[in-house]
């Protein structure tokens, strides 16, 4: 018998459309409840409460629908701060934010959360939200950092769920992923490519990606925004996953 778990991610754009002109959190709060997925992961999510609501973003989106949620803060600035957050259906049994920071200018982290399988506590299910460097060589260090954490932290008969903008336009990052953790892309498998996520209105860069490794892929998909009015530059995707109970 398998446990399905229902994923999403989403490079949010700290709640502006992509022209950065107009506050489109409460339509990205809408457009995530409709996915109905059991474990959001989300990029740049400002976690200050001044940004035109009274908790932060993350608590904002996660309100009652997604009961808990870990946020790793990764750039501050003198307006706040902002980094990944992960809202959850499923109670953390641990999480904790890893600095993969390459640069002074773009300050990342790898969130890791570790939720159970509600049928088999026994059994975890690891989940890693990450926001990747700009340029390529950036890149190839924070992976090899992500690497050699997944190996240091990361049971390998235990669930694993990376996703997030890896800003792999090169579309390097999976000879790294798969060569040296075992992990397949979502839309790799399914479709043959990985979607493409950006920009939103006419996408053409496969940007985010969700990896997997001891699961099995059920569906996944690109949400589209034609019926929708503009959020974030980035497209978000969905993929359904199950393991044996």
């Amino acid at each position: 018998m398998q446990q399905a778990i229902k994923v999403l991610s989403y490079n949010i754009h700290k709640g502006m459309n992509m022209g950065n002109r107009k506050w489109v959190l409460d339509n990205i709060r809408r457009l995530i409840r409709r996915a109905g997925a059991d474990v959001v992961f989300l990029q740049e999510v400002a976690g200050d409460a001044g940004r035109k609501t009274d908790v932060s973003q993350f608590e904002y989106l996660a309100d009652s629908v997604w009961q808990h949620y870990a946020y790793g803060k990764n750039a501050v600035y003198d307006a706040g701060h902002h980094g990944n957050a992960i809202l959850s259906k499923f109670p953390f049994i641990s999480w904790c934010n890893q600095d993969i920071s390459t640069n002074r200018f773009e300050h990342r982290g790898v969130l890791h959360g570790v939720i159970a399988n509600e049928a088999n506590p026994e059994q975890e299910c690891h989940l890693l939200c990450v926001h990747l460097n700009l340029l390529e060589a950036g890149r190839r260090k924070q992976l090899q950092r992500i690497c050699r954490y997944v190996r240091e932290q990361v049971p390998e008969g235990a669930g694993l769920i990376l996703a997030g903008d890896m800003n792999d336009w090169l579309q390097n990052a999976s000879r790294l992923l798969t060569g040296q953790l075992g992990l397949q892309e979502a839309f790799k498998v399914a479709k043959g490519r990985y979607a493409r996520t950006f920009p939103a209105i006419l996408p053409v860069l496969p940007l985010d990606r969700i990896y997997f490794r001891n699961c099995d892929l059920l569906h996944c998909e690109r949400v589209s925004l034609v019926n929708e009015p503009q959020l974030s530059d980035h497209l978000p995707l969905l993929a359904n996953f199950g393991y044996q109970e």
